[in-house]
């Protein structure tokens, strides 16, 4: 007969039998069972469905829907500009995440709640705000127009309303690392005499470069689906400013939902592939940070 502890109180047990652990949770069967349900249910069946639609095309009418030059240059646009734009938001959202952390400046609780601005606001009425302020007659844009510099109703409008939504994605993801980092390794790096951008980019870098990465793809997603912000700022010109989002609901407009799913599925697997790609990049900077450390 042995004793063991459960809650603080000791409780006999006889030879040769385990006590499963208390779980706060119900039981594995019954959790795993709800999560492919709920997953199923919000995940699996739409994009079922989107794939069934799809094939409902012939080979050739798939290739003549995806492969268009007016879908073919809405492919370059979104994929172009989100690039672009998850690029721009992971160098300033580092840069924002490590004032915010690093820094005591009056006005911080504002700044703080202004980065989730984009989150709480609806997509649309950023658009058009952003319209309002960069057109030509807008308060930045009769600024610039002087100048031959046109933000609104081209392919720089699409770029700077897919850095507004993406902002917060990089600012909340790198936040916390930051705030968790160890700031003794930062002082032993000083002390043996690193400059600060050594102590960076060889002790604070290799930290953050995960979450970092993390809210890059993050940005990178929301910018390839996003549609509300877009349409109102980016002029919707075809062969110029037209984004594929705004093809597909073209094409179910046009009652050609074959068509839609066909091009929306093209636009499932691209985004899917490069996650996949930056996930094993980010498993492999981990591996690389385990055994460096």
């Amino acid at each position: 007969m042995s004793a063991i502890a459960i809650d603080g109180a000791l409780v006999n047990q006889e030879p040769g039998t385990r006590r499963a652990p208390k779980r706060v949770l119900p039981g594995f069967k019954l959790t795993l069972g709800y999560t492919l349900f709920y997953l199923s249910v919000i995940v699996l069946i739409p994009l079922s469905a989107l794939v069934f639609k799809t094939f409902t095309l012939t080979w050739d009418q798939f290739v003549l829907a995806v492969s268009s030059p007016r879908v073919m240059a809405s492919y370059r646009l979104t994929f172009g500009a989100s690039l672009i734009a998850a690029t721009v938001n992971a160098v300033f959202g580092l840069l924002v995440a490590w004032v915010l952390v690093r820094y005591t400046f009056p006005g911080k609780k504002i700044i703080d709640a202004l980065v989730d601005l984009p989150f709480a606001l609806p997509t649309a009425v950023a658009g058009i705000s952003l319209t309002a302020l960069l057109a030509s007659n807008g308060w930045i844009g009769s600024l610039l127009e002087p100048y031959g510099v046109q933000l609104a109703f081209n392919r720089n409008g699409v770029v700077i309303a897919l850095i507004f939504i993406g902002l917060p994605f990089v600012v909340r993801t790198v936040q916390p690392v930051l705030e968790d980092a160890e700031k003794e390794l930062e002082e032993a790096a000083t002390c043996l005499g690193a400059t600060r951008l050594q102590t960076f980019w060889h002790v604070i870098f290799p930290t953050i470069a995960p979450a970092l990465l993390t809210g890059f793809a993050m940005a990178f997603a929301r910018a390839i689906g996003e549609y509300g912000s877009v349409i109102f700022i980016a002029g919707n010109m075809p062969m110029i400013s037209e984004i594929t989002p705004l093809i597909i609901i073209g094409k179910l407009e046009q009652y050609d939902y074959a068509g839609a799913t066909a091009v929306a599925l093209v636009l499932l697997v691209i985004s899917f592939a490069l996650l996949l790609i930056i996930n094993a990049l980010q498993a492999w900077q981990r591996r690389r940070n385990g055994a460096s450390s």
